[in-house]
């Protein structure tokens, strides 16, 4: 962190808002694209940018592998040049899963030979200095500021996957990237994919534009099953059990309220008009959690968020085997209600006496993921990268403050929470020994 970040307030991120961090979505002609792989150089407006584009890939799991493949089919003109990973499967593993895809095309398309193919704590940077022009952070979000930070001081268009940090230092590193991505005139594109969804766009749209009235409350779910568990095998170390286990470690994921239903709470967001809130109270703890391959993380939470004006707006997030699973957005206003659910789907607004006035009747065959790069990349083409930073920290800040609360049994204001000293993230990192911090007790655990 830049030891002039100090104090962070509400009002700073209004201020950034409105100085046009974010460009919004609306100003392309969703109508001009091509069909998703086939997309030419050319896409919206005079290109600006009409160089093949080397893209390098940092984090190898499944988020990254779908990524490449997502961005190679947003334009024609790119190549695969470098991949990165702290382990050596997951490389192999990706570069596999990629090339089995693309088929016949991978000849052309992946040129990634053994030596722009990095491994260790350290490859990020050797991906970025490899000569790519569009980075994929696609590893750990523990380490996503870090790799931003890099990429973006190097000069490169970063498409970085939600959620963008894990503590309140790594948020403030990540609004520092973003400003000064916007002044290179760099795209940051956060993978915060439901706002690429043609339905929910439709939906929100409806909201956002007032056929709700004002709103008085939006409450969001996100009630899943387990995440998968790993077993601790003889040859792994801690750190590499705790990475091959990753979701169940908050210094690594943030814990799932942040790496999991931090989509929910981008959607709150969204439907509020991305509104920051004062304050948080949120409940949690770990009831059907066990053993070491779940780590020490919580498996359910319930956030109140608290805005000026005193309106409310409420997030409930649950990890648990043998329980229903729901997805669903409520939002209330004073002209009405809409109910949505991008799972089944449902994007629907009804009047106060509960009759539907709206329904979503759009386009359903666009795969958000897709559609994320093909903007990102036609936006680069266009000379006016997408730079949706800002508020992809926003959202990914509302998730850790829940946290926060949660943790510590405290009511924890944006600003507290904006100005914590807790950083998650060792300063370095090596396989080998690493404790697992005991499990959080709020009323217990301190604020820092």
């Amino acid at each position: 962190m830049s030891k002039q970040a100090s104090a962070w307030t509400r009002r700073d991120f209004v201020k950034a808002v409105g100085a046009g961090v974010v460009v919004p979505l609306a100003a392309y002609d969703a109508s001009a694209r091509a069909v998703p792989g086939t997309n030419p150089v050319r896409a919206w407006g005079p290109t600006v940018d009409d160089r093949k584009l080397k893209i390098g890939v940092i984090g190898c799991g499944g988020r990254g592998t779908g990524s490449a493949i997502q961005a190679l089919r947003a334009d024609s003109n790119t190549v695969l040049w470098a991949m990165g990973d702290v382990l050596p499967d997951r490389l192999a593993g990706s570069l596999k899963g990629i090339t089995d895809e693309l088929g016949d095309a991978a000849a052309s398309r992946v040129d990634v030979p053994e030596d722009r193919r990095f491994l260790g704590f350290d490859s990020y940077q050797k991906v970025i200095d490899s000569g790519v022009d569009v980075v994929l952070l696609t590893t750990y979000p523990a380490f996503r500021p870090l790799h931003l930070k890099a990429a973006v001081e190097a000069g490169k268009h970063c498409f970085a996957e939600k959620p963008v940090a894990v503590d309140a230092p790594g948020v403030r590193s990540v609004l520092e990237s973003t400003a000064l991505a916007k002044k290179k005139n760099l795209g940051l594109v956060v993978g915060f994919c439901w706002r690429y969804n043609d339905g929910m766009r439709g939906v929100y749209e409806q909201v956002n534009g007032g056929a709700l009235g004002e709103i008085t409350s939006v409450y969001t779910n996100y009630l899943t099953g387990t995440l998968a568990k790993r077993p601790r095998q003889p040859e792994w170390s801690d750190l590499e059990f705790q990475l091959r286990n990753w979701w169940h470690f908050t210094w690594i994921s943030g814990d799932h309220i942040v790496e999991q239903a931090v989509h929910s709470i981008d959607r709150l967001m969204w439907a509020t008009g991305d509104r920051l809130p004062l304050r948080v109270v949120c409940l949690g703890g770990r009831a059907a959690r066990s053993g070491p391959e779940h780590g020490h993380v919580f498996d359910h939470f319930s956030a109140i968020y608290e805005y000026e004006g005193g309106m409310r707006t409420f997030h409930s997030c649950r990890q648990m085997d043998g329980c229903p699973s729901d997805n669903t957005d409520y939002i209330y206003g004073t002209r009405g209600s809409a109910v949505v659910n991008g799972w089944v789907p449902t994007f629907s607004v009804r009047d106060v006496g509960g009759k539907e006035v709206w329904k979503y009747s759009g386009r359903t065959d666009r795969d958000m993921y897709q559609t994320e790069h093909d903007e990102f990349f036609a936006s680069i083409r266009a000379g006016t990268p997408i730079n949706d930073g800002q508020r992809g920290a926003n959202s990914t800040m509302m998730a850790v403050m829940a946290r926060m609360a949660a943790y510590t049994g405290q009511t924890v204001s944006w600003e507290r929470a904006m100005n914590s000293k807790e950083e998650l993230v060792p300063a370095s990192l090596a396989f080998g020994d690493m404790p697992v911090p005991p499990v959080p007790v709020p009323g217990v655990t301190k604020f820092l």
